[in-house]
């Protein structure tokens, strides 16, 4: 029942929470599982302290309840207390060394900190664990940034996306890598990988660096001179609502620089061209080089 209230709480399900909380507290209220369903519920209803409480009483009932450390160390992450934070998730590793949930625990809280070598250390045990997640790997690509150890974060953010990226990060993070080591060709395919993406995968989910993603395309096609897709990119643009006058302003200048009777490059081919719902264009891809990842162990 506790893993069951641990998944109604992912899915944001606050009455189906609520309602498994009142029937184990009429079943048995001294249940340690009871006390955890408890802390779930005050939790989804941003109550800390209050969850935190109740899974201090589970862990009176069972200190070696591994579940209750590691989330009483998010709640206490939740009210800032780092010092407090910390102490929980030890208090879980101590229990069970194989639990990565505390692992990246301890990471993000030394991240809050400002001690990045303290949290790559952690977020490596975590990725240790579980070598094909995703966060654990963004999470280990954005410490190695910090660092300024660039060619293991852009390993990282590339290894997240081939694994599954799992919250749609990792192209993004790897495209503005590519933005500040000035390697706009690789920025562009990472971004319209990004676009295809989350085009193609069906779903109606707000995305949030969709905006910058079309805002880079539109710029990078601009200057390659291919007016349909920089076009197309910059009306793209217009929907969104801190882009919208920045795609104004290139599709003036495309509609002006054609009146003049400037012609399109070809020259220079563009690394992608936009999914089919998007362009006419229905030019054959090319697909983006990958990094090598053969001795990767980040």
């Amino acid at each position: 029942m506790d893993t069951f209230s641990n998944l109604l709480y992912v899915r944001s399900m606050k009455s189906e929470l609520s309602y498994l909380a009142h029937n184990l507290c009429e079943i048995d209220k001294y249940r340690v599982e009871t006390c955890c369903v408890i802390g779930n519920y005050y939790s989804l209803r941003s109550q800390h302290e209050k969850a935190a409480l109740y899974f201090q009483r589970a862990l009176k009932l069972n200190p070696r309840y591994l579940g209750a450390w590691t989330l009483m160390g998010h709640e206490y992450m939740e009210m800032k207390n780092t010092s407090a934070a910390i102490q929980a998730y030890r208090h879980a590793i101590e229990v069970n060394k194989r639990d990565y949930r505390a692992w990246y625990g301890l990471g993000q809280t030394y991240e809050i900190l400002k001690m990045p070598f303290y949290c790559l250390y952690y977020y490596r045990r975590a990725h240790q664990l579980r070598p094909n997640d995703s966060r654990m790997l963004v999470a280990l690509g954005e410490c190695y940034e910090k660092l300024n150890q660039l060619v293991e974060a852009k390993k990282c953010y590339w290894r997240a996306y081939a694994v599954g990226d799992v919250e749609k990060m990792a192209l993004v993070k790897l495209a503005k890598l590519h933005e500040q080591l000035t390697e706009s060709e690789q920025a562009a395919q990472c971004y319209i990988k990004y676009i295809q993406d989350i085009y193609s995968c069906g779903e109606i989910v707000e995305h949030l660096e969709e905006s910058t993603a079309f805002r880079y395309l539109a710029q990078y096609y601009f200057k390659c001179k291919l007016w349909d897709e920089a076009s197309t990119c910059a009306q793209k643009c217009c929907a969104f609502n801190d882009t919208r006058e920045e795609g104004k302003a290139l599709l003036r200048q495309i509609l002006q620089l054609r009146n003049q009777g400037e012609t399109p490059t070809t020259e220079v081919s563009a690394p992608f061209f936009l999914p089919a719902s998007l362009s006419a264009n229905n030019t054959p891809t090319r697909r983006v080089s990958p990094l090598n990842l053969s001795s990767v162990t980040p």
